[in-house]
This record gives C-alpha cells, structure tokens and sequence, in this order.
C-alpha cells in the first residue's frame, strides 16, 4: 500500500509539473506576440492570429520570434 500511495503521489506531482509547464509556455508565447503589437489594440488580434498559425506549424523558440517579427513588419508595411 505504501508503494501505491508514492506512486500516485508521484505521479501527480509529475503530471502537476507538466501541466505548469505547457500553461507557462503557452504565457509566454502569447506575452512574446502582444509584446510585438506594442500599444496598437488594432494589432493585437492580428499577431494573436500569427501566433496560432505558428503554433499550427509547430515553431518554437527562435524560429517562433523571428516568424512573429516578420508577422509584425508586414502589418507595418501593410498599414503604410
């Protein structure tokens, strides 16, 4: 019995962790894309929009901020 309780302790303590991971993860992604949009509340749909295409092409890291500065260069361009 004892056994099984430490394995259950554990084993939600592991699923615990995970989930705070992907759900800080996910935070910053979003943080990352409304921090490209500045203070223009016109943009923010638009890169919040950005950030699932990238998400659906599983970008991540490096990858996933350069593909969201292009994003936020071609609103610019396209607002000209």
């Amino acid at each position: 019995m004892d056994y099984f309780i430490i394995f259950i302790t554990t084993a939600a303590g592991l699923y615990f962790h995970y989930w705070l991971y992907r759900r800080i993860r996910l935070w910053t992604q979003r943080d990352l894309a409304l921090s490209m949009a500045a203070d223009n509340p016109q943009m923010r749909p638009f890169m919040l929009e950005q950030l699932q295409q990238a998400q659906q092409r599983k970008l991540r890291g490096a990858a996933l901020e350069n593909f969201l500065r292009q994003a936020a260069a071609s609103y610019h361009q396209q607002a000209r």
